[in-house]
C-alpha cells in the first residue's frame, strides 16, 4: 500500500485532482468529508463542539451551522485551535479505519487540506501538493465559490503559505492552467504512484 498525502491551498483545485486520481483507481480518504461526518447530529463530536462554542453554532434543525462556526474560528487562532483539537483526533481515527480496509497494493490518497499546517507530512509515503498562484486561488474563490474578496483573502491567510506547502512536496501538480493540462499532469502522477505502490 502506498499512502499519499494530497494537499493544496483553498482554490488550488485539490478536489478536481482527487476526483481524477479516484477515476484512475486510487482509494480516496477525504478528511473534509470525514470532518463533516464526525460532527453530524447525535455524534460525540457535535456535542463537544457545542460544549466548546455554545448552542449558537447549531442550525435550527440541530445540525452544525458551518458558516457561523467558520466566522467564529477563522477570525481567532485560539478558537480555531480549540476546534481542531476536537475534530482532528476523530478524523484521524476514522481515516485509519478506512485505510486498514484498503487492499495491500492500493494507492490510498488522503485528501488533507491542512497537511502542511499540522505537520502531517511524515505520516505519508508521498506528499502531493496541488499548486496555484495566489491570484488564481483568489479568482476561483470569488468566481466559483461566490466568496467576497475579503473573505477569500482571509481564508487564504489562515492557511500555510505557498512556500511552506511546496517545501513538504514530493510531487507538485501545477494547476494554474486549463483542465486539459491538469488531466495530463495527473495521469503522469498516477503512473508514478502506481509504480511506487507496486514495488515490494
Amino acid at each position: 500500500m502506498l499512502k499519499v498525502g494530497l494537499t493544496g491551498g483553498i482554490g488550488a483545485g485539490k478536489s478536481e485532482v482527487s476526483r481524477l486520481l479516484v477515476a484512475s483507481g486510487a482509494v480516496l480518504i477525504d478528511a473534509d468529508k470525514i470532518a463533516r461526518e464526525v460532527v453530524e447530529p447525535g455524534t460525540p463530536g457535535l456535542a463537544a463542539v457545542v460544549e466548546a462554542f455554545g448552542p449558537e453554532v447549531l442550525a435550527p434543525d440541530g445540525s452544525l451551522d458551518r458558516p457561523r462556526l467558520g466566522a467564529i474560528v477563522f477570525a481567532d487562532a485560539g478558537k480555531l485551535a480549540a476546534l481542531n483539537s476536537i475534530v482532528h483526533p476523530l478524523v484521524g481515527a476514522r481515516s485509519a479505519e478506512l485505510e486498514q480496509s484498503a487492499s495491500g497494493d492500493a494507492v490510498v490518497v488522503h485528501d488533507v487540506p491542512l497537511l502542511a499546517e499540522n505537520g502531517l507530512a511524515p505520516l505519508y509515503d508521498v506528499v502531493v501538493v496541488v499548486d496555484a498562484s495566489p491570484e488564481t486561488q483568489l479568482e476561483r474563490l470569488v468566481r466559483l465559490r461566490g466568496m467576497s474578496e475579503e473573505d477569500a483573502r482571509a481564508r487564504m491567510a489562515a492557511q500555510a503559505t505557498r512556500e511552506k506547502r511546496l517545501e513538504i512536496a514530493d510531487i507538485v501538480i501545477d494547476n494554474d492552467g486549463p483542465l486539459d493540462g491538469l488531466r495530463e499532469r495527473v495521469a503522469e502522477v498516477w503512473a508514478e504512484l502506481a509504480r511506487r505502490a507496486a514495488r515490494p
